[in-house]
Order: structure tokens, then C-alpha cells, then sequence
């Protein structure tokens, strides 16, 4: 029984030597040109992939870091700099009953806005509380909890902490590149509710939930046209502008900025999408021209559905799909993972 199973084992080590001599002679190499993908898509794993492992070297660093000539500053002082910076930095909360005074009819545009305007006063309540919190637990007024260390490793490694990603809108960015980011989204809904006037053109990704906006053309037109809303659809129409080139907006529907397109590129001077070039991941979008038409009236000739996702993680941050211009087969940018991204 032994030499027969030693037979099999030795016949079994031969296919499988066989089988990977074979892939390696005859089979070609690994490329993203074999599954339809631009060599991009290589560079933007390689890319992740190096991230991860400086974040992982990142977090095993030791918890005092050396300033030079004998200083050093510790972990508490660091953390302690940061959330004091951060509280400066934030405004104070939208004061809703003083919004809606000011409003005297309310359209699907300013229902946006208030939406918008509560789900950042959860949030921002919710890091002004955790970091007040931790600075004195930091001073020693309060006994330190698991949730306040989670707050100051998250702080220390420059990384969201998890009771503000769980009130925020999905972002695979840093912590410092998030409260910028943050800070951009608060300054734009004050310049909004300022007036509720809509803006020029409108960031999209500055929308905790960018369906929301996107809705709200479509029913803004249909009570002007008094159409059925489940018979409509959005068109998209890529200008060649950018956004400062707009002084104001349409009189139905809505120009957005702040898209970015991954796996291809948009042509703007033959308003197609055609193949990236090398080493551009995620080039930027012109200004989108988006209005709401009826079902039977779309063009959907020569035109790809581009789906739309908040982050690069796509899957559950979908948004929407935009049928975009293409002379190519729609199957080609299918098989490339053509999409639009609101966050890069």
C-alpha cells in the first residue's frame, strides 16, 4: 500500500511540474491586455497594494516618535495637537429652523439642502463630542475608554476614526485628506443655503447621498412639465467647460463638476470616450450638463452606460448610471471597467 501510494504521489508531482512547465513556455504573461483592461489597471493595484504595506509598516512604528537633536514628541502631544487643530478648524452646526424661515416654498432642490444640512450636523456633532472627549481624557479630567484609545490610534495613524465613518458618506482617504475634504463639503452647503439658489455648477461628490440631487432634477421637471415621474429619465451631455466657465445655471436641470473617469478617458475635442493614456488613472471630467427627459425620447444609440460610484471600492457606493458617447462597441468599456468616480 505504501509503494502505491509513493507511485501516485510521484505521478502526481509530474503533472503538476508538467502543468506548470507548460503554462510557463507556451501560455503568455500575465498582462491586463488578456482580460480586456488598460495597463493602468496594474498600476492602480500595484499603487493599493504599496499602500497597504506602508500603512501596515505605519502601524507598527514604535508609539514615541523622535523629532531630532533630542527631541521627541510623544503620542499623547501629537494627538492632542491634531484634535486641537481640528476643533478650530470646525464651524458651528446648521441652525435648521432658521433655514427653513427663511425658505417660502419648498422644492425638491431645497429638500435636498436641509437633508444635506442635518446629515452634516450629525456628523460633525458627533467629532466635536469625541474629540472634546479626548482631550480630557488626554488631561487626565476623564477616566480614558476603549472608544477614547480607538479615537487616539485612529488619530496617531491618520486613519478615520470608526464612530465618525459610520455617520459619514464612504472615502478611502486619509484622515488629513478627509477633513479637508470635510471642511470643502461644509463650505459649499453654506454657500448653497446662503440663498438656496442653486449653484453654477454643483459639486456633486460634496452630497452625502448624491441620488438625492439627481432625483430632485428629475422632479423639479416633472412638475414643471406636470410629467409622469416614473416615465422620466436623465440625459447627460459632457460639455467641453470647466467649472469656472459657468456664471450660472441652466433653467431646468443642473451642470455638476467633480467626476473623474477610470479605465478610459473622455475625449473632450470629439465629445467620445476613448482609450486612457498611460499612467493617467482617473483623469478629470468636464463639466456634465444634466436634465431630465422622458423615458421615450432617450438616445440610446452608440452610447455606453457608464455606472457611477462615490469611491474606487465601487460596488454598494453605486450612484447612477450616464449614458455616455462612444463610437466603440458599449462591450469594450464593459470589459475595460469603464466608470465614473465622484472620489479618487
Amino acid at each position: 500500500e505504501l509503494c502505491r501510494q509513493s507511485a501516485l504521489d510521484s505521478v502526481s508531482n509530474l503533472n503538476l511540474n508538467f502543468s506548470v512547465q507548460y503554462i510557463d513556455d507556451a501560455l503568455p504573461p500575465e498582462s491586463p491586455y488578456l482580460y480586456g483592461l488598460h495597463p493602468n489597471a496594474e498600476i492602480g493595484f500595484l499603487t493599493q497594494t504599496s499602500e497597504k504595506l506602508f500603512r501596515i509598516v505605519l502601524e507598527m512604528q514604535p508609539r514615541d516618535t523622535s523629532m531630532g537633536e533630542g527631541g521627541v514628541v510623544t503620542r499623547e502631544e501629537m494627538v492632542k495637537a491634531l484634535l486641537e487643530e481640528m476643533l478650530e478648524k470646525l464651524t458651528d452646526e446648521f441652525n435648521i429652523a432658521e433655514l427653513m424661515a427663511k425658505v417660502e416654498q419648498r422644492t425638491p432642490y431645497v429638500v435636498v439642502a436641509f437633508q444635506e444640512c442635518e446629515r452634516m450636523n450629525i456628523l460633525t456633532s458627533e467629532i466635536k463630542r469625541s474629540l472634546k472627549e479626548l482631550d480630557l481624557g488626554l488631561k487626565g479630567e476623564l477616566t480614558m475608554t476603549s472608544d477614547m484609545e480607538n479615537l487616539q490610534n485612529a488619530l496617531f495613524l491618520d486613519t478615520v476614526p470608526e464612530s465618525w465613518t459610520k455617520r459619514a458618506y464612504p472615502s478611502t482617504a486619509s484622515l488629513g485628506t478627509w477633513f479637508a475634504d470635510l471642511l470643502t463639503r461644509i463650505k459649499e452647503l453654506e454657500a448653497w443655503t446662503g440663498d438656496f439658489s442653486l449653484p453654477s455648477a454643483v459639486w456633486l461628490a460634496g452630497f452625502f447621498n448624491p441620488q438625492s440631487f439627481l432625483t430632485a432634477i428629475m422632479q423639479s421637471t416633472a412638475r414643471k412639465n406636470e410629467w409622469p415621474l416614473d416615465k422620466m429619465t436623465l440625459q447627460c451631455d459632457v460639455t467641453k467647460k470647466n467649472r469656472e466657465d459657468f456664471a450660472s445655471c441652466p433653467r431646468e436641470g443642473a451642470y455638476v463638476h467633480g467626476l473623474f473617469m477610470e479605465g478610459a478617458r473622455w475625449d473632450a475635442q470629439t465629445s467620445i470616450i476613448t482609450d486612457a493614456r498611460l499612467k493617467e488613472l482617473t483623469p478629470a471630467m468636464p463639466v456634465i450638463f444634466i436634465k431630465a427627459i422622458p423615458d421615450d425620447k432617450q438616445d440610446v444609440h452608440s452610447m455606453y452606460p457608464c455606472p457611477v460610484y462615490k469611491t474606487r471600492q465601487r460596488g454598494p457606493t453605486y450612484v447612477w448610471t450616464f449614458n455616455l458617447k462612444t463610437r466603440e462597441n458599449p462591450s469594450k468599456w464593459v470589459l475595460a471597467g469603464v466608470a465614473l468616480l465622484l472620489q479618487i
